[in-house]
């Protein structure tokens, strides 16, 4: 079954300043939560999928992968050792046990199950339980790039209306970007990791539809000629290059743009990187 994109993590060194530009950007951002293991989150909810903007919090006690064991806090942390930017992409899940079933059928690396609970604040500053199954794998050639499902077993307490509307009209995460070198080399991983049989693979690289967004995988020399944003190229494989959203009224996005920088080519608006923690963002 084809899943559908759930949040991107984006990995940053100052919590509350990387929060302030997605403010600034026009968008909601919930209050600061904490991991049982000490990395903090803000996050921007949209509709059925979110970014979730992610620091090591202050005392964070990480736990060392090990074989067969992923560590969510140790990745991140090594990532960022790189710089900002995002660090993990995440699909949607009913259940973790289906998810092993269908990576040990599709012959991907498997890690063992990991579930965590915490408490959420909703707008009217009720607290309330919230709790996840996540089950990782790996792309054997993007070892920098974190690959997840995610298990939301309370929704009715996590999403809330009031931070899914936002300021610049933006509803949806239409698309997720990556650059890589060779696009094709990673269709069949993401292919077995959404979930989906077919992929368009062109001169410009490789596009997947999911239940929730599209998955577009460039090369530099496209990403840079339909965006005209330089490629990311610091890290191996797969780069989370940009992120792609839909606004309702996109003159009113473009005010949030046009004062963080961003400029308007075509029918849609461009975010560097620079501006952003390391991902662009795309609007139309």
């Amino acid at each position: 079954m084809t899943k559908g994109i759930d949040h991107i993590v984006l990995a940053v060194n100052s919590l509350q300043d990387a929060a302030g530009l997605w403010e600034q950007l026009g968008f909601k951002v919930t209050p600061i939560a904490r991991h049982p293991w000490g990395t903090e989150n803000r996050l921007v909810q949209l509709n059925g999928s979110f970014l979730e903007v992610l620091a090591i919090g202050e005392s964070a006690e990480l736990s060392e992968p090990s074989e067969g064991v992923f560590s969510f806090g140790a990745f991140n942390r090594d990532f960022l050792l790189k710089g900002e930017g995002a660090s993990m992409f995440v699909m949607d899940s009913t259940s973790a046990v289906d998810d092993h079933k269908a990576y040990a059928a599709a012959g991907l690396p498997e890690y063992a199950p990991f579930s965590f609970e915490r408490i959420a604040v909703s707008p009217e500053g009720e607290e309330r339980q919230v709790a996840f199954d996540l089950t990782f794998t790996t792309d054997p050639l993007s070892a920098e790039l974190g690959f997840f499902t995610c298990h939301n077993k309370f929704p009715e307490n996590f999403w809330k209306a009031e931070y899914q509307s936002h300021p610049n009209t933006v509803r949806d995460l239409s698309e997720v970007i990556f650059v890589a070198d060779d696009p094709a080399d990673h269709h069949e991983f993401l292919k077995a990791f959404i979930g989906e049989r077919t992929a368009r693979l062109s001169s410009l690289g490789v596009e997947i539809e999911t239940s929730r967004g599209v998955v577009k995988v460039l090369s530099p020399s496209a990403y840079e000629s339909l965006y005209g944003v330089k490629a990311p190229a610091n890290r191996a494989g797969l780069k989370l290059a940009a992120f792609g959203f839909s606004a309702a009224n996109l003159e009113s996005f473009g005010e949030y743009a046009e004062a963080l920088g961003g400029r308007k080519t075509g029918d849609f608006w461009v975010i560097e990187p620079e501006r952003m923690a390391g991902v662009a963002v795309i609007c139309s």
